[in-house]
């Protein structure tokens, strides 16, 4: 018996150190996995770096390609197409106008009143009504006609809350949010389609011309007076409200900016005058590139895999329609890295493009749950995850962290750069080693789009490296201002204007 025990407590001995071994194994081999996860959120983070230095880098970027834009056409990943709006609207306009807004598959019918004095709300009735997919691959004759009848029927429900005088024409501002060869205020030519659209007997002809045709045809007495993007009517109602507003910007599904430049320093178009001496340029920002942006290999991939690869570089690291999917190819490396999400079934599903949506980016970064409730809720939904350690969700938030810190510091060192461009960012008021405060002028940015509405992370990553980099002495002259419905609202505004100015 004695030498069966001893047996025994030798064949448990071995069994236990064999049992303890692999365990041993096991968590070195977790620490192994955890440890080339967190290796690469390391990697993309240095990558993804936003030093003020840096930032600085990109504002003189921004602000040297303007000027260059500005001498020639191609001279510039900017486009810096002139609007021909000189007349930005006063406050004093009078009256009841029109807009349409086409930006995508929906569009808008507004009607604004304008009493002839400023005031913080703009009375205006509005009403959405969705394309149809047919006439987006239809003729251009059928969409203006659809368009045209939609504004019938608006006209005709007109409230007594709208009353115009009978004997004045109708002046009607149009939004239209695709790529146009501007010709004058009221007119330009269709470059080409986005957004699903494809017309193909459009391009090429003045879209305003094609919707007053449709009007004609209808026998509303309406003319086409302005024709403008979403970025210059957001310029517009911010004018509207507050004459020191001299830029927007878009930051939303795309982004894009324009402001008030001199018409003398845009060299391309020597000699062209106008009664105000100024001109609002639509930048077509989304196109900025320069070798001081933080571009990392996931930025490389996704543009290499995108419908227009070397384009939009600028908006594929800062709008809403990519930063999800940034978010998404990080998270797949790590899943290929480690299984810290589980099996093959996720690395398939994080596979697919964009089917980490930046919403759902938005609501996993702002989720102040203990448990990280709301992050686990998306993983499941989106990916099919059903269990995420505490600390696998606290790594997918630092991954959005990442991804929207560097997105909203680079809006903000774009939007400087437009402020150094005009001499509205302090630089030029420093004497005896200090700035001359005195001399600043108080400075509005009208911004529109949810990304900077509803993700209140990106916005306050965007506030935060404004003051940064502008210094809070300068910072507090500068106003960034949220503004609502102002695409279309401001064709509207801004046809009134411009009936004023003749």
């Amino acid at each position: 018996m004695g030498k069966l025990a001893l047996g025994v407590t030798v064949g448990l001995a071995v069994v236990s150190c064999t049992i303890a071994g692999i365990l041993v194994n096991r968590t070195a081999r977790r620490r192994r996995k955890w440890s080339r996860v967190v290796r690469v959120l390391k990697e993309f983070e240095e990558g993804c770096s936003t030093s003020i230095g840096r930032l600085r880098q990109v504002v003189d970027g921004m602000t040297v390609e303007m000027h260059a834009g500005l001498a020639s056409d191609g001279g510039s990943k900017l486009k810096m197409l002139l609007t021909f709006v000189e007349n930005l609207p006063t406050g004093n306009e009078r009256g009841i106008y029109y807009g349409l807004d086409l930006g995508g598959t929906n569009f808008r019918v507004l009607r604004v009143q304008l009493e002839g004095r400023r005031s913080p709300t703009l009375k205006h009735q509005v009403e959405r009504q969705p394309v149809p997919q047919q006439l987006m691959t239809g003729s251009s004759e059928e969409l203006f006609d659809f368009i045209a009848s939609a504004l019938e029927h608006f006209v005709s429900q007109e409230s007594n809350d709208f009353e115009s005088p009978d004997d004045q024409r109708q002046e009607l501002g149009f939004t239209f949010s695709f790529p146009v060869k501007q010709t004058s205020v009221s007119s330009g030519v269709l470059i080409k389609w986005t957004k699903g659209f494809v017309i193909e007997d459009a391009v090429g002809k003045d879209v305003s011309e094609c919707l007053q045709r449709a009007l004609d045809k209808r026998r509303l007495d309406m003319r086409v007076s302005v024709l403008v993007n979403d970025t210059v009517g957001t310029l517009a109602v911010g004018h509207y409200h507050d004459e020191d507003t001299v830029a927007a910007v878009i930051i939303g599904t795309g982004t894009n900016a324009c402001y008030v430049e001199r018409t003398d320093t845009i060299v391309k178009c020597q000699g062209l005058l106008t009664n105000s001496g100024r001109m609002v340029i639509n930048m077509e920002w989304g196109n900025f590139w320069s070798s001081h942006l933080p571009r990392t290999t996931y930025d490389i991939e996704l543009d290499g895999e995108s419908p227009n690869p070397n384009d939009q570089g600028f908006e594929k690291m800062i709008s809403g329609m990519y930063l999800g999917d940034i978010v998404r190819r990080v998270i797949l490396r790590m899943a290929r890295e480690s299984d810290i999400f589980g099996g093959v079934n996720v690395v398939s599903s994080l596979s697919i493009p964009f089917i980490l949506r930046t919403p759902m980016m938005a609501a996993m970064h702002e989720d102040d749950t203990p448990d990280l409730r709301e992050v686990a809720r998306v993983l499941k939904e989106t990916l099919q995850v059903s269990e995420v350690p505490l600390k696998v969700r606290k790594l997918v938030v630092r991954v959005c962290d990442v991804v929207t810190r560097r997105a909203a510091r680079l809006a903000a060192a774009g939007i400087v750069g437009i402020l150094k461009k005009i001499g509205r960012d302090g630089s030029g008021g420093i004497a005896g080693g200090r700035r001359k405060t005195r001399q600043m002028r108080r400075t509005v940015v009208a911004i529109e789009g949810s990304l900077y509405s509803d993700y209140s992370m990106y916005r306050d990553y965007l506030h935060e490296a404004v003051v940064e980099i502008l210094g809070e002495e300068v910072a507090r002259y500068v106003i960034l201002r949220l503004s609502e419905d102002g695409s279309g609202i401001g064709a509207a505004v801004l046809a009134a204007s411009n009936a004023a100015s003749k």
